[in-house]
C-alpha cells in the first residue's frame, strides 16, 4: 500500500448566492498533523465570524511557517453564467489543487459533499465532511473567510447592493436592491431570470 505523506481537504463556498464568485479551497498538511492548533475548528457555517477569522489567521501564520499550505481559486459570475455553477466549481477545484502542486502518488484528498478531484488522486468524498473531517473543515473556513473578504471589498465598489452585509446571497435586502438598481457586473444572470426578467 502506498504511503500517503499528505492529506488535502477541499471545500467550496458560494454555490448559492445571486452575486459574486464561487470559491474553492484546497488545504494541505502532512499526515498526522495536529489539528488541536485550531481549537474551535468546525464547518464554517457553524462558526461565528470571529471564530472563522481566528482560524484563518492561524492558518495564514502556519502557512508562512511552512506547516500548512492552502490555495483558494475563484470563478466569477460571468464564468458561472457561461459554464454553469458545477462547471465553475470543477474548474476552481482543479485550479486550487494545481496551485498546491501536491504529488498525487503520496496524497489522500478528502472532499466535501459532491465534489470530485481529478482522477489521478486517491480521494474520498464525504457528505457533511466539512463538519466531520478536520482538513475539510479547515478548507471550508478558509474558503468562507476569503470569499467574505472579497464580497466586502465589492461592497465598497457597489454600495447600493449591500454586499458586505449579505455576501451576495438572496436576502430580502439584496433582492430589493436588485429590483431598484438592476444588475451589477457581479450578478449571476442565470440565477436571476425570475427576479430580473431582462437578465
Amino acid at each position: 500500500m502506498t504511503r500517503m505523506d499528505y492529506i488535502v481537504g477541499v471545500d467550496e463556498v458560494g454555490r448559492g448566492p445571486l452575486a459574486g464568485p464561487v470559491a474553492v479551497c484546497a488545504a494541505r498538511v502532512i499526515t498526522g498533523f495536529d489539528f488541536s492548533v485550531f481549537p474551535y475548528l468546525n464547518d464554517s457555517k457553524k462558526l461565528s465570524e470571529k471564530r472563522r477569522e481566528e482560524i484563518f489567521e492561524t492558518a495564514f501564520s502556519l502557512q508562512g511557517e511552512g506547516h500548512l499550505r492552502f490555495a483558494v481559486h475563484y470563478e466569477s459570475a460571468e464564468a458561472i453564467d457561461s459554464i454553469g455553477i458545477e462547471g465553475a466549481i470543477r474548474r476552481a477545484l482543479e485550479g486550487a489543487l494545481a496551485t498546491l502542486d501536491t504529488p498525487h502518488t503520496s496524497t489522500q484528498v478528502f472532499l466535501d459533499g459532491r465534489l470530485k478531484a481529478p482522477e489521478q488522486f486517491a480521494q474520498e468524498t464525504i457528505i457533511g465532511g466539512d463538519g466531520k473531517v478536520p482538513i475539510i473543515s479547515l478548507a471550508s473556513v478558509i474558503a468562507k473567510v476569503s470569499r467574505d473578504r472579497i464580497m466586502c471589498d465589492f461592497g465598497a465598489q457597489y454600495p447600493a447592493y449591500g454586499f458586505s452585509k449579505h455576501k451576495g446571497y438572496g436576502t430580502a435586502l439584496h433582492i430589493s436592491a436588485i429590483k431598484k438598481e438592476g444588475l451589477s457586473p457581479l450578478h449571476r444572470k442565470s440565477f436571476l431570470s425570475r427576479i430580473a426578467p431582462s437578465a
